[in-house]
């Protein structure tokens, strides 16, 4: 028991002289003030008495330098980040297409052929099993038809990620990859605040409308995605840019569709037919000229439609006392 005792003992002492090293360390000899890197001087300070206690310490940042981001990106010698837009996340080799050198000069035959060999088997290899061919060929069709949406890049990262979760959770077999891609840039578009109608899906996609539709729907009930109803009012910016409206008939826009929604005018109706109709009430409304079969072509809705969403969108507001 006394032997314990005296092995606890020298163990407190000697972690006491150690955390008084450690202590001794980080302030200053002369005066016990405390001590600051001076990074641009490569110097350790006393904040108190201003003692260089270290110099020429060793710089462990890059040893360019940049005034904009710009020229930070330039000269940055690590790769682009990890995305969920490529089958392999970006991290594997490409091999230029081009067959020229460093300095663009172009390559000898047989330096051609060996790159082409290379390319061949570097897509082999990038693509060894069926999951990771099915994968690439979905995430190609996410970002073509992104792309024709004009949908951002958080809108891709999404749409990729909830399409390999459908994959991994085995929800692919019966469906076509087409079908599915579409499904998830729309449930995408839709939970990032930026939709776009099924028409416009369908009219990118390789599918039928009815297709999309019905794969969305399983595709949302099987992984659970929380998806709110789309609001006419985020279709309003689209439709009044399309049309080159001022901000004025814009905020007049959202103002009838928000009393519609008080009236509860916008239950069971297609909210692309809502906002359109809002859009074409407010230009008459701020005395901007615009035409039903202008907002027809931008919303890509029927004239027929706009017509009966306009006169209910009136009646809302007149009933409110508000027009």
């Amino acid at each position: 028991m006394t032997e314990q005792n005296t092995r606890t003992r020298t163990r407190s002492r000697a972690a006491e002289q150690e955390q008084e090293t450690e202590d001794e360390g980080l302030a200053c000899p002369e005066c016990s003030g405390q001590l600051i890197n001076d990074e641009e001087h490569g110097e350790t300070v006393c904040n108190d008495c201003g003692l260089v206690v270290e110099e020429d310490s060793v710089d462990r940042g890059p040893e360019w330098r940049a005034f904009d981001a710009q020229e930070k990106n330039q000269k940055s010698r690590v790769g682009a980040p990890t995305t969920n837009t490529m089958h392999d996340k970006g991290l594997s080799t490409n091999i230029d297409w081009r067959d020229k050198d460093a300095y663009g000069n172009s390559l000898g035959s047989r330096q051609r052929e060996k790159m082409q060999r290379l390319r061949k088997w570097n897509e082999r290899f990038r693509t060894r099993d069926s999951k990771e061919r099915n994968l690439k060929q979905a995430l190609g069709e996410i970002d073509r038809m992104a792309s024709a949406l004009g949908l951002p890049s958080n809108v891709r990262e999404t749409a990729s990620v909830i399409y390999r979760r459908a994959l991994n959770e085995d929800l692919l077999p019966g469906r076509s990859i087409e079908g599915v891609s579409t499904a998830c840039v729309y449930a995408a578009a839709r939970q990032a605040g930026v939709p776009r109608s099924l028409d416009e899906i369908a009219e990118v996609s390789r599918v039928e409308k009815n297709e999309v539709a019905r794969t969305y729907r399983y595709v949302v009930r099987e992984l659970g995605l929380e998806v709110q109803p789309a609001d006419p009012e985020s279709y309003v910016p689209r439709f009044a840019s399309g049309l080159g409206l001022s901000d004025e008939s814009e905020h007049r826009a959202r103002k009838l569709l928000q009393n519609a929604k008080e009236k509860g005018v916008h239950s069971g109706k297609s909210p692309v037919g809502l906002a359109a109709a809002a859009v074409y009430a407010a230009a008459l409304l701020t005395n901007e000229k615009t035409t039903q079969a202008a907002v027809s072509e931008v919303a890509d809705i029927s004239e027929v439609t706009i017509r009966n969403r306009y006169h209910e969108l009136l009646e809302a507001e007149e009933s409110l006392g508000l027009a």
